[in-house]
């Protein structure tokens, strides 16, 4: 890390220093190394109260110390708004953040925002994998908040691809939001990046995820939302892409569900109807193939098994089924349906619901 990064994080952990003073510290004193070493009188030139200048971190301040220990045992990277390698869709923005923490490594692939709904439908989630995967087949990077719900379905989707996807949190990259993600943060890590504005040791306090999507959007040419409520969080994301100047999909969803509420209105706003993958491809980057690889979410004989677990497998869909109706249509006591989907749920093509629903993985 250099000496510069160095001093731009003691800024950045000087209480009630924010955004804004720091690229008027930038402005006014060309390096943050130069502004450490400045008079009060100096700062308040700068157009910075007095009191930041008396709250900044010394180099053996425990918040100080923290950070680094923090930057040390998880390999962050401190990537500021000056540097090279920031990235360049973000740096657009109306109010960029100064300064990325970064665990893992940024693509050099254009992205697209996949937000919606934490309580999002079992259908929805699969149709996002699906999508997800699709598109980061394509060499499209994938970006979300890790979330749950839609958050989470979109990263597993570029994951399941073996392409690239990016989580912006609205925590410190060294903590884990929400806890029950860890497996997919580090899954994220082995290929991808996991970044924040927020230094490490950050809690995830609400007011912090506004910032967070438009981040998500900045990085991002569109923005997709799939389930999203009247007053979801997703739809600020949205706001911000419009703001940004990005391109706002949205999927259609039922008009009994309060999770389509949202992406219902804004389809009626003018945003992007999408019911396939190919919906985004065409608009964002139509020189691209837009033959997509189905990412074994296509329709597929099953191997090894007889016409009847085939048969079943083909009944089932996105859409949660109850057993009741799949025995009935497929002729099926339920005695001989219960082995049949055991046996599907075992080979991991389809995933139980509470309630006896079942949908296809």
């Amino acid at each position: 890390m250099t000496a510069e990064h160095l001093a731009l994080l003691r800024l950045h952990l000087t209480p009630q220093l924010g955004r804004s003073a720091l690229f008027r510290i930038h402005e006014h004193f060309t390096t943050f190394s130069a502004a450490l070493q400045a008079s009060e009188r100096a700062w308040l030139r700068a157009g910075i109260p007095q009191a930041l200048f008396h709250n900044r971190p010394g180099e053996n301040s425990k918040a100080y110390l923290s950070a680094l220990a923090a930057i040390d045992q998880f390999a962050i990277k401190i990537c500021s708004f000056w540097d090279a390698d920031y990235p360049q869709l973000l740096k657009e923005i109306y109010d960029p953040p100064a300064v990325l923490y970064i665990r893992g490594q940024l693509p050099a692939t254009e992205c697209l925002a996949i937000v919606g709904s934490r309580r999002a439908s079992a259908a929805g989630q699969v149709i996002t994998k699906e999508l997800a995967c699709e598109l980061a087949g394509q060499g499209i990077c994938i970006v979300s908040g890790l979330a749950r719900g839609i958050d989470s379905a979109a990263h597993r989707g570029a994951l399941q691809a073996s392409g690239r996807t990016i989580a912006v949190l609205g925590c410190g990259v060294d903590q884990v939001y929400p806890a029950e993600n860890g497996y997919l943060y580090n899954e994220i890590l082995k290929n991808n990046a996991i970044i924040s504005e927020y230094p490490p040791g950050t809690r995830p306090f609400p007011g912090h995820f506004p910032g967070r999507n438009r981040i998500i959007s900045g990085l991002s040419k569109g923005v997709l939302i799939v389930e999203a409520a009247e007053k979801s969080g997703s739809l600020i994301t949205g706001d911000f892409a419009l703001e940004q100047g990005r391109e706002l999909f949205a999927m259609p969803g039922s008009i009994q569900s309060p999770n389509s509420n949202g992406t219902n209105r804004l389809l009626k706003q003018g945003a992007v109807l999408v019911t396939e993958s190919a919906d985004i491809i065409n608009l964002l980057w139509p020189a691209r193939n837009v033959l997509m690889q189905q990412c074994q979410f296509a329709d597929r004989q099953i191997e090894g098994v007889d016409a009847i677990t085939q048969k079943v497998y083909q009944f089932l869909s996105h859409d949660p089924l109850h057993t009741d109706e799949i025995a009935h249509k497929c002729g099926l006591t339920p005695m001989e349906l219960s082995v049949i989907l055991l046996d599907l749920e075992l080979r991991g093509v389809i995933q139980a619901l509470p309630g006896d629903f079942f949908v296809r993985c």
